[in-house]
């Protein structure tokens, strides 16, 4: 233990670094702090001082000093998501290349939330930060503004706000579902119903209706059911609401929607979901009423997981490239961060479709 620390048992301060490495207290704070002109020799002896002092920066009280903290801040709806998890490494990745942390914060989708933890960044000073919002009117982002107008830079990723013009890194959502649903098509399917929707209190009866609750709603959502809806029109096939779920997202209604879908008089022969959960609700469903996949019902789904390829039949699904999607959000707002002026642009990546074996022609009801 070296003998010349300050205070026994204690951290060396930069005053005692500047004094072991013989140079001014300014010199040796510009040195840790990462931050003004030092010569490489002074340099050098600073860095050589602090490490045989067993200096460590204090990150807090040097942000404040300097403005920098190079950390960034992630809002997501749950970490415990595949999805999400996937975004944030795919962050966390970048922002570690070029000398950033990470502080990761889950909302759940509860927009209170999602601005008290725009506070917590905000407070630990953060440079800048990345967020899923949940946030869809103009009334429900006056956080996200606050932060701007700090100068603190915001990107915003997997869904879009119409409100905020910010640098935003989406998949083109409308484009994966409606290849999903024309690929039933082309396998000869006329009822496919979707699930999940928005989660309207009622359900819509024209198509009109089902828009305009799903312009309320989240942006992804929105989306998908645009695709599906594109899908049905460039096929000349009617839409029926009774094909939509709405309501309640969560696994258990879309079991009881499917369910519902199954037992019509003219019922589905294919189902596209846009979730992993609505993907096992479904399943529950079909196994439920005795019947199998893809022989008596077709499915596609959102978001590819190595459980789908091992189920029997595997499932065709979605695979979001969420990696590639945490990365760009980093670097679009690394270089922000670094100086490039924001330019509110829309950053989209392809998604693909990976063709297994839970599509197959519908087969005559009896």
């Amino acid at each position: 233990m070296p003998a010349d620390r300050g205070r026994a048992g204690g951290s060396p301060t930069i005053s005692e670094v500047a004094r072991e490495a013989g140079v001014g207290r300014a010199t040796a704070a510009r040195t840790l702090g990462g931050y003004g002109y030092v010569s490489p020799e002074l340099r050098e002896r600073v860095l050589a001082a602090a490490e045989k002092l067993g200096y460590r920066a204090n990150a807090l009280a040097r942000s404040m000093s300097t403005g920098v903290s190079h950390t960034l801040g992630v809002i997501v709806a749950d970490i415990g998501n595949p999805f999400f998890a996937g975004v944030v490494r795919g962050i966390s990745d970048t922002s570690r290349a070029r000398g950033f942390d990470t502080i990761v914060l889950s909302t759940y989708e509860d927009l209170d939330e999602e601005v008290a933890a725009t506070n917590v960044l905000i407070d630990k000073r953060v440079d800048g930060f990345i967020v899923a919002s949940a946030a869809v009117n103009r009334d429900e982002v006056a956080h996200i503004r606050a932060a701007t107008e700090r100068g603190i830079p915001v990107v915003l990723v997997d869904r879009a706000v119409a409100s905020l013009d910010l640098d935003t890194v989406v998949i083109d959502n409308r484009e994966a579902a409606r290849e999903a649903v024309e690929t039933l098509i082309e396998a000869g399917h006329r009822r496919i119903g979707f699930v999940w929707g928005p989660p309207a209190p009622e359900t819509p009866v024209t198509r009109r209706e089902l828009l305009a609750e799903a312009s309320r709603n989240l942006w992804t959502d929105g989306e998908r059911l645009c695709g599906y809806l594109d899908a049905l029109d460039d096929a000349r096939i009617p839409f029926d609401a009774e094909l939509v779920m709405v309501g309640r997202k969560t696994e258990e209604r879309v079991t009881h929607e499917v369910a519902r879908m199954l037992a019509l008089p003219d019922r589905i022969t294919a189902v596209f979901c846009t979730e992993t959960d609505a993907v096992t609700g479904a399943l529950r469903a079909l196994r439920t009423a005795g019947l199998a996949y893809p022989r008596d019902v077709a499915l596609i789904g959102f978001d590819d997981s190595s459980w789908a390829a091992v189920m029997e039949p595997p499932l065709t699904m979605i695979e979001q490239p969420v990696h590639e999607l945490g990365a760009k959000a980093a670097e679009v707002l690394l270089d922000t961060i670094a100086g490039t002026e924001p330019r509110g642009e829309m950053h989209t990546l392809r998604s693909r479709l990976i063709l297994r074996s839970s599509v197959s022609p519908p087969q005559m009801i009896s």
